[in-house]
């Protein structure tokens, strides 16, 4: 275990990022490919979806644990947000830096043109060595911890069933897990039975091969995934400025999205996973449950970096947010 940080020493929650990343985001009022742009300003975050929803958990007064790598030659930045939001840091040390993503946001159009970089690549040695690390660790923290999140993309030589050897071995121990990814990662753990499964349209679509133009289309993939064995026993669509669908074996539910101003949208699928989570931890109806990984999705769009507002602007929030029910 790291002795860095002893903060949340019986977390709730535990997220895993096998790929975190610095986000260099910066602002630029009408951005022109191709040709020289003037910056408006800069800001450097803490990143990758795994830290981003361990960040908005906190900001939410959420006990939480991160586990997986971090390169050692920027770890500053990371450990600092980790000391400030009292996340406690069980993460593996790697030699070397961990990924910078770049992000482009034009003031002026309100698009976000995203440059991530891949992560650090891994023999296979070295992978074997990292997950075994995070597998010992995860046994021990999901003694106390009730979610395990597993999010994000996986780095080059980290193999594609990873995402499924941790959920194994999570719900064998009793914890239950949350899972937000997309390609063959996806895929091969959705096979075994995840709690929580959140794709946007794009990643639903990619994972059954075929086009989700219409809601018709997703509501009836969703209940293909429910209808799974195993199954999860939610699964919830993000559909950007379209809301999101909240789909249980009985219910199906769309939520629509409370009008903010839009700072950056980079993170706020992460920030409904962590809505999503915090629902869980409260035992909320599914409704309650839209609303709140919703409103989570909504304050985080009026923030750069991975924050959300006063727990009680999420809550008010909230209660903006119209659910509708789905036939």
């Amino acid at each position: 275990m790291n002795p860095l940080n002893p903060f949340a020493e019986s977390p709730h929650v535990v997220t895993v990022a096998l790929n975190p990343a610095l986000d260099q985001t910066i602002e630029i009022a009408g951005l022109r490919p191709g040709a020289v742009n003037r910056a408006l300003r800069m800001q450097v975050d803490v990143g990758g979806k795994a830290v981003n929803v361990a960040s908005c958990l906190s900001d939410f007064g959420v006990n939480t644990a991160v586990t997986g790598q971090i390169g050692r030659d920027n770890a500053a930045l990371f450990e600092e947000l980790f000391q400030r939001k009292k996340i406690a840091n069980h993460c593996y040390y790697l030699d070397g830096l961990t990924r910078i993503n770049s992000k482009l946001v034009d003031t002026v159009s309100g698009e976000t043109t995203d440059l991530n970089m891949p992560g650090p690549e891994f023999t296979p040695a070295a992978a074997t060595e990292l997950l075994e690390q995070v597998l010992q660790r995860l046994d021990l923290l999901v003694e106390h911890a009730r979610w395990v999140v597993l999010s994000g993309s996986l780095p080059p030589g980290i193999p594609e069933d990873a995402y499924a050897t941790i959920t194994r071995r999570v719900q064998a121990a009793g914890g239950a897990v949350l899972l937000d990814t997309s390609g063959a990662p996806l895929r091969v753990a959705l096979a075994t039975g995840p709690k929580i499964v959140k794709p946007n349209r794009h990643e639903l679509a990619e994972l059954v091969g075929r086009p989700l133009d219409t809601l018709e289309a997703l509501v009836a993939t969703g209940r293909e995934l429910l209808a799974g064995s195993p199954a999860p026993d939610l699964v919830a669509v993000s559909l950007g400025e379209d809301g999101a669908l909240f789909l249980t074996r009985n219910q199906a539910l769309r939520a629509l999205p409370a009008r903010v101003n839009v700072s950056s949208t980079v993170g706020a699928g992460d920030a409904m996973v962590a809505g999503l989570v915090a629902a869980q931890l409260e035992g909320l109806s599914l409704a309650d449950t839209a609303r709140l990984a919703t409103a989570f999705a909504a304050a985080k769009l009026t923030r750069l970096g991975p924050h959300l507002p006063r727990p009680a602007e999420v809550r008010a929030l909230a209660q903006q947010i119209s659910v509708l029910p789905i036939a």
